[in-house]
C-alpha cells in the first residue's frame, strides 16, 4: 500500500498542488488542501487506488476546499505569490514588463475571487482538468444542467467585468 501511495504522489503531486493552487488562488492554501487531503487518502489507498485515485483525490481537493471555505471565519485574505499566469501579448505591441505581468495577474486573480465557490471550481474542473459536464457534476455531486449554470453564469460574469463599457471606449462623458 504504502509504495504505491508514494510513487502516485510522486507523480502526480505537482499537478494535485497546481489544481488546488487554482481552485484556492493562493499557493501556500493549496499545499495545505493537497496535504490534508493525501493524508486522509493514505488511510484508504488500497480502495481508492483500486478505482480512479486521480478523479477521487479531484473530488476531495474540491469538496475540502468548499468546506474550508464554510469554516474559515476571518476576512483575512492571502497574498498572491504565483507567477503562474501569463499574459497575452497583441502582435503589434511589445511584450509587457514585471509590473504589467503583474497587475493582469492580481486584476483576474480578483475577478475570480468574486466568482462563488461553485462557479470557480467548475471553471477550473473545466478549463484546468479538461472535464466535461457530467464529470464535473459527478465531482460537485450535482447535475449536468447545474454545471452548466454556474460555468454559463461565472463565464458571463468575467466577460462583463472584462468588456469596456462604451464610456470608457469614447473617452469617458462630455
Amino acid at each position: 500500500m504504502r509504495h504505491g501511495f508514494e510513487e502516485y504522489v510522486r507523480a502526480r503531486g505537482d499537478a494535485l498542488r497546481r489544481f488546488a493552487y487554482l481552485l484556492c488562488g493562493d499557493r501556500e492554501l493549496g499545499e495545505d488542501l493537497v496535504q490534508e487531503v493525501l493524508i486522509k487518502a493514505y488511510r484508504r489507498w488500497s480502495r481508492i487506488e483500486a478505482d480512479d485515485p486521480g478523479a477521487y483525490l479531484r473530488t476531495a481537493l474540491v469538496r475540502s476546499h468548499v468546506s474550508w471555505l464554510r469554516r474559515r471565519s476571518s476576512g483575512e485574505r492571502p497574498g498572491r505569490t504565483g507567477d503562474d499566469l501569463a499574459v497575452e501579448v497583441a502582435p503589434d505591441r511589445p511584450a509587457p514588463d514585471f509590473a504589467d505581468r503583474h497587475a493582469v495577474r492580481d486584476d483576474l486573480w480578483a475577478r475570480l475571487d468574486r466568482l462563488t465557490r461553485a462557479q470557480r471550481a467548475v471553471l477550473v474542473l473545466r478549463y484546468y482538468e479538461d472535464l466535461d459536464d457530467r464529470q464535473i457534476a459527478e465531482v460537485l455531486r450535482c447535475a449536468a444542467s447545474t454545471v452548466r449554470v454556474h460555468a454559463a453564469r461565472g463565464l458571463a460574469r468575467l466577460r462583463t467585468e472584462l468588456t469596456p463599457s462604451p464610456s470608457s471606449l469614447s473617452g469617458g462623458t462630455r
